[in-house]
């Protein structure tokens, strides 16, 4: 026996084992180690945490890792070729060149699906990359795992794992979940393998409860080599271990809003995120015809009405609001900005969110007089079945005159809609809206639209006519360069639906484009990517307008903005990134090509490559 043992050992067991009567009180302890883990049986199976944390992944349903490995990896990479070499189904590995394109990869597979997946960085630098991208996932409610590893602790080869190259101490720092910290629901440094499975089922019950959201853990490199007894690892099922689910309201609330909405002359309606759920659009759309609602999508992030309802009023609350005598903020963060529509605060809100009181909004200030935490489609719907169980023909003749004097002004905006589109613009300057409604009618209902299109974002909504539940996602957080690896992340999960990503030219600079088609092409996610090149950022200038109207800026046309030089011989070729990855690529300056060339990039798509549509659109 070593000195250790000799010394040490019976001290161990003795504090294992009154520990273990601690936690217990009455009865069984939960888990404990038997008497016979304690004896280092030489025939018992042993293995490294690294084998139990992908054994706790299959257990919670993972499906992909999207990765961006790096030296603290080496524990995980290992026990993923021994299982492979074993014929040991694990979540498939997903390598992505840049941790931007990963994360968002993620979320675009958690939004079509609903599950959350892992995503391995690389200790605080893959940390600091990803960190805008879980910056979106957080505000959009998307469950994500993100796990990075942790520069070795030990630096004298006591342990397997020390530190053996110079990184390992230059990427050693103080608190790297910091990074991170304001952007995810939970975050945790795993101490011991031997928890590994338990950690795994925590972090997945806080990722996947209502509200959602990403979570964070940190893998330091000699736990991950440590090696543990098979007993010493039991699971821990989501069904005993899993998420909390928003549910619906009590009949007494529920009663009180059918009969606020049965009493309304002029209801609205201000959504943002409740067509997550499918389900949640057709109570939405029904409840609308039912009571005679107005449904307003202000910077919407899914697609929560169908545009060819009668009771889609568009996407400017400022166009409803002010006539209205009662609203609805149904799973909205920001339903209106208060500065240029006063005249909300005077009207009577009710609020049905899964996130009412916006916990991670320093300062939120909508103000509503009735606040109801739930799912929305659960709780539309038993609004529903009480507005329908007391609705008489007297009511059901009201609310049908007030659906019909709502088509004159519908007819007009599409009227305004398409005169806007008739307009092709110029040879290098193409009308975005000609462009979108071209678009549109090249596109399916089923296709997905993804919106980055910033400052074309709203003329993309009104042109590109979207109708079926999850065929439009837009932007949720701050981060610009979100579409490419949603995109690939969606077609990951619905290969059998065509993705159209619609970005600009500034923030697809910021999405790692040639990562998005380095992966699209070695995973065959063949998507569509439409730049739309005004020569650089219009939101910037034009947040300089709104402030600065008559400020030297807009006397000098001075704005910082430009990413275009004009200088003899300057190139500005996207389409070259697809095409350097093997996707298709072209450009199209002229109006009149434009229909060729949209057909020309989907017929690329259909045919299994990745396409980028360079459009060059009038200049900011």
């Amino acid at each position: 026996m070593d000195e250790w043992s000799s010394r040490f050992r019976p001290l161990f067991e003795h504090d294992l084992r009154a520990n273990a009567f601690r936690v217990c009180r009455e009865g069984k302890p939960l888990h404990t180690f038997p008497d016979h883990a304690l004896e280092r049986n030489p025939e018992m199976t042993k293995r490294s945490t690294a084998h139990y944390f992908l054994e706790g992944l299959t257990e919670i349903g993972v499906d992909y890792i999207f990765a961006n490995l790096g030296t603290d990896h080496v524990s995980l990479i290992e026990e993923i070729a021994r299982w492979d070499s074993e014929g040991r189904r694990h979540p498939q590995v997903i390598l992505c060149p840049h941790e931007v394109v990963a994360v968002h990869m993620a979320a675009g597979y958690a939004l079509a699906t609903g599950r959350g997946q892992a995503v391995f960085v690389h200790v605080d630098a893959g940390t600091a990359n990803a960190c805008m991208a879980i910056q979106n996932v957080f505000r959009y409610r998307l469950p994500v795992m993100l796990f990075a590893g942790r520069a070795p602790f030990t630096l004298h080869g006591e342990l397997l794992g020390s530190r053996d190259t110079y990184v390992h101490f230059v990427q050693d720092s103080f608190d790297p979940a910091s990074i991170v910290r304001p952007y995810v629901k939970w975050d945790y440094s795993l101490p011991s393998g031997v928890v590994v499975k338990e950690a795994l089922a925590r972090a997945a019950a806080f990722m996947q409860s209502d509200p959602p959201g990403p979570v964070y853990m940190l893998l330091p490199r000699e736990t991950l080599a440590e090696t543990w007894d098979d007993s010493a690892m039991p699971a821990y099922p989501p069904a005993r271990y899993g998420s909390v689910r928003a549910g619906g309201v009590e009949p007494a609330r529920a009663a009180t809003i059918a009969e606020a909405l049965m009493s309304a002359e002029n209801p609205v309606a201000v959504t943002a995120y409740l067509g997550r759920k499918p389900q949640a659009v057709a109570v939405l759309d029904r409840l609308a015809r039912t009571c005679g609602i107005r449904v307003v999508e202000f910077n919407s992030i899914d697609l929560n009405i169908s545009q060819a309802s009668p009771c889609f009023a568009g996407f400017d609350p400022a166009a409803v609001v002010p006539e209205a005598d009662l609203g609805l903020l149904l799973d909205v963060d920001v339903p209106f900005v208060p500065q240029s529509l006063t005249a909300a605060a005077a009207r009577r809100w009710v609020q049905i969110d899964v996130d009412p009181l916006k916990a991670d909004f320093p300062m939120w200030g909508f103000a509503t007089d009735m606040r109801v935490q739930g799912d929305c489609a659960t709780v539309l719907q038993q609004v529903l079945d009480i507005v329908e169980e007391r609705a008489d023909e007297a009511y059901r003749s009201r609310v049908g005159a007030r659906i019909s004097s709502w088509a004159p002004a519908r007819q007009a905006a599409e009227a305004r809609h398409q005169a806007a589109a008739a307009v092709e613009g110029v040879q290098g300057a193409i009308n975005p809206a000609y462009l979108f409604a071209r678009l549109s009618a090249a596109l399916s209902p089923n296709d997905i639209v993804i919106n980055e299109a910033i400052r074309n974002g709203p003329l993309l909504q009104q042109q590109l006519r979207r109708t079926e539940a999850g065929s439009y996602v837009g932007l949720a957080g701050g981060g610009l360069g979100f579409s490419g690896g949603m995109a690939l992340g969606l077609r990951l999960a619905q290969p059998s639906r065509r993705v159209v990503q619609v970005v600009g030219d500034g923030a697809f600079h910021f999405s790692s484009p040639d990562s998005v088609y380095a992966t699209a092409q070695q995973y065959q996610l063949p998507i569509l990517t439409v730049v739309l090149d005004n020569g650089g950022w219009q939101a910037v200038k034009a947040s300089v307008q709104r402030v600065y109207p008559d400020g030297v800026a807009q006397g000098t046309n001075s704005f910082q903005s430009r990413l275009a030089s004009g200088r003899q011989g300057e190139r500005r070729r996207f389409a070259d990134v697809a095409s350097a990855f093997g996707g298709y690529g072209e450009d199209v300056v002229d109006p009149a090509q434009l229909d060729a060339a949209i057909a020309r990039c989907l017929a690329a798509v259909d045919d299994g490559r990745a396409a980028v549509l360079h459009a060059r659109i009038t200049p900011l």
